[in-house]
């Protein structure tokens, strides 16, 4: 497999604060718009700062899967959850603390504890989104 690969996607304006992400090699359509915090903003759609979040949720999400089928880590439910903080750095928005809580139901922790929390937090390491970012993440775990 190649270690260069191009994933592309086209923002197009609806009306208002509204738009349309779309890739040519995806089926579904995402509606986008202005935060409702910001002028005219729209409340109940998809932001930027949502898709950032999910940005690092979704990776988060996929790097601990693979992570944890090779160190064969049985477990029966697992969510992540990201929170953002957006505020002004030096007179220019900023995502500035994200924070990344998994949660995580082991099938048998009483054995496989130390195990899940090594998985976790190289998941974290591992994770190309977060790696990408210029602020620090943090990891909140959360097990069950």
């Amino acid at each position: 497999m190649s270690q260069q690969h191009f994933y592309e996607v086209s923002a197009t304006w609806n009306e208002g604060r509204k738009g349309e992400l779309s890739s040519p090699i995806l089926n579904k359509t995402i509606e986008c718009a202005t935060p409702p915090e910001f002028p005219n903003g729209v409340p109940g759609i998809w932001s930027p700062e949502h898709l950032y979040a999910a940005a690092s949720s979704s990776c988060y999400l996929s790097t601990f899967l693979a992570i944890a089928e090779n160190f064969k880590l049985e477990f029966l439910n697992f969510s992540c959850k990201t929170k953002c903080k957006l505020e002004v750095v030096e007179g220019k928005y900023q995502i500035t603390e994200p924070e990344i809580t998994p949660e995580l139901l082991l099938k048998n922790p009483e054995n496989d504890l130390e195990k899940a929390i090594k998985v976790l937090e190289k998941s974290k390491a591992a994770c190309l989104v977060t790696n990408s970012m210029k602020t620090s993440v943090s990891l909140n775990l959360h097990l069950l």
